[in-house]
């Protein structure tokens, strides 16, 4: 398990016609405040904050194609133009277990990411993909920029 101390962050939040938003400053827009969004929001910030991930590097909620399928990711860092890392976002009440898992490895299958992450906010765990084998892994990833 990865210990996750969220830094604190002065999140705009709005309400408008008695739903909650919060802006987004990787997409640059007002969404929904849901207990998952609350939760992508404070990984989010943990990532551009702690671990120093440049904030250009980082896609929220894009969709990707898994045979017929339309699938979205929730976050996934990229490393130079490849990606690096894809994190799974739960909301803080739901248990990271076996489906959870399973849906990160169905975006592996398309996107051939270093490091899996999945978070509901208390508890995050993750993995990095050493030919072909999961090692766990005890903290974030350092960032190192490619261009270096």
């Amino acid at each position: 398990m990865i210990l996750v101390d969220f830094p604190s962050y002065d999140f705009k939040v709005q309400s408008i016609g008695g739903k909650d938003q919060i802006f987004d400053p990787c997409r640059k827009k007002w969404v929904a405040l849901t207990p998952e969004e609350w939760v992508r929001q404070n990984v989010l910030q943990y990532l551009i904050q702690v671990c120093k991930y440049p904030i250009e590097l980082i896609a929220i909620e894009k969709t990707i194609q898994l045979g017929t399928l339309n699938k979205r990711f929730d976050i996934l860092v990229y490393h130079g133009t490849t990606p690096w890392m894809i994190i799974e976002c739960k909301e803080a009440n739901t248990p990271l277990n076996e489906k959870t898992i399973l849906q990160l490895l169905q975006y592996q299958q398309v996107l051939d990411a270093t490091f899996l992450i999945a978070s509901n906010g208390p508890t995050t765990i993750g993995a990095e993909i050493k030919m072909g084998n999961l090692h766990m892994l005890q903290q974030f990833p350092n960032y190192v920029d490619p261009n270096l």
